[in-house]
């Protein structure tokens, strides 16, 4: 039985419909390109899901890995420490905001979200603020898929499937208004003033969750320049925590290493994960202050400790390689940003494009949001983004689309030889789809 037969008989893949699905097994990559069974070459243009940051079997993270794999693979990090898990905390508080002194390491994206929503709840409750429990989200916001980073985000059909099941939380406006909008130009004025509104009852708010610059799942919906920053103030104004969600931003893709330092600000939270080993292995942290951190400090018999953890945190294979990934984004940080600045560029030409209603940009994340021939929303059961996608693997080249959205997030060594490619795989593919 081949492998592709094999995995429909036994496969349930991720936001994949089972019953339409036709396998596609990758078996290697090499640099910025995927390889299937049949030997088909694909540029990498999401990054393998926003992750790849140097390319696939980096022969630095490659000796990075198997040197910690001769030594040891695994132990827990639940009383008991090791190297590679004390070293990449050291390498990270080294280049994120300096209010941040301590990392809680565990697995995906949304444990890292759902760590810094309880342990600020925690941390208030151990402050005597047992009313401060709430917490703000911002309209059309993705931090995860388990139950409380589902709460705080913004994703309609995960709030419509799971509702009953998701502890309450405030939405807030988000900034992004389309082109097209009757409110197009005034994002930023109109978010904050629903931040205001809200934030009238911050007695009851433990903290505000965002992603910073773009919100990625939803289509990379772009912030007006100045919103993360005028959010931080108000949150530092009116005593609640800031929880910045840099899983998607963080690791070079907005053009510098972490979102936050394109305006200056100092989270109380920092969630990281994809980007953090490399695309390599699974690995997050969520980081804090050492006012919140000292919180939990105490007596065993108090029980002020944290009582959260995973059998994975801090694995050794993965801190190695998130060790050298991260020493190597540090070495190139010039060209990570010259990258950026290219995509940008590229992706730009898209607009005024025929069946192309918007483009929006920040680094290295793209999104070209497709539209009917008047520049109109186009039917979303008709999947046309996914169509799009389809054509452009058959010219090699590996994209996702968000809804009728076509997503670039390619790896930070790309060239700008693949870059072009990405370009022309795109226009190709929009035009032969609306042709």
């Amino acid at each position: 039985m081949s492998i592709a037969e094999l995995d429909q008989k036994h496969i349930w893949h991720p936001f994949t419909q089972m019953a339409e699905w036709e396998p596609l097994s990758i078996v290697r990559g090499e640099g910025n390109f995927l390889f299937d069974e049949a030997g088909q070459k694909y540029f990498d243009g999401v990054s393998s899901l926003w992750c790849n940051v140097h390319g696939h079997a980096n022969p630095r993270l490659n000796r990075a890995l198997i040197a910690q794999a001769e030594k040891l693979a695994h132990s827990t990090f639940l009383g008991l420490t090791h190297e590679p898990g004390v070293r990449l905390a050291a390498a990270i508080l080294e280049v994120v905001p300096q209010n941040l002194t301590r990392v809680f390491y565990s697995d995906s994206g949304s444990a890292s979200v759902e760590i810094a929503l309880k342990q600020s709840f925690q941390y208030w409750q151990l402050q005597g603020r047992s009313e401060k429990t709430k917490f703000v989200r911002f309209e059309n916001a993705y931090h995860g898929d388990t139950l409380g980073a589902v709460a705080v985000g913004g994703i309609d059909v995960f709030h419509k499937m799971f509702g009953p099941l998701l502890m309450h939380s405030i939405a807030v406006r988000s900034p992004y208004e389309p082109l097209w909008s009757k409110d197009a130009g005034r994002g930023l004025e109109l978010a904050l003033a629903d931040l205001d509104h809200v934030l009238q009852n911050a007695d009851s708010i433990a903290a505000l969750v965002m992603e910073p610059l773009v919100q990625g799942a939803a289509g990379m919906l772009t912030h007006p320049p100045g919103f993360l920053s005028a959010v931080a103030k108000r949150c530092a104004a009116a005593g609640i925590h800031l929880i910045v969600d840099e899983v998607a931003t963080g690791f070079g893709r907005t053009g510098t290493l972490f979102a936050c330092e394109k305006e200056d600000v100092e989270p109380d939270f920092l969630c990281l994960a994809k980007g953090i080993s490399g695309g390599y292995l699974p690995l997050a942290a969520t980081l804090c202050t050492e006012g919140i951190f000292a919180a939990f400090l105490g007596a065993r018999s108090e029980m002020k400790h944290f009582f959260h953890g995973h059998t994975y945190t801090a694995n050794p294979l993965a801190c190695a390689v998130g060790i050298e990934s991260l020493a190597m984004l540090r070495e190139r940080a010039a060209d990570v940003a010259a990258l950026a600045a290219l995509v940008t560029s590229t992706a730009r030409t898209f607009d005024g494009k025929p069946y192309v209603r918007e483009v929006r940009t920040c680094g290295t994340m793209v999104g070209i949001e497709l539209g009917d021939a008047n520049g109109g929303e186009l039917p979303w059961d008709k999947f046309v983004g996914a169509k799009v996608c389809n054509i452009a693997r058959r010219q090699g080249m590996m994209l996702r689309p968000l809804g009728d959205t076509i997503i670039w997030m390619p790896p930070l060594s790309s060239s700008k030889t693949e870059i072009e490619s990405l370009r022309q795989a795109t226009e190709t593919a929009i035009q032969e789809c609306f042709t």
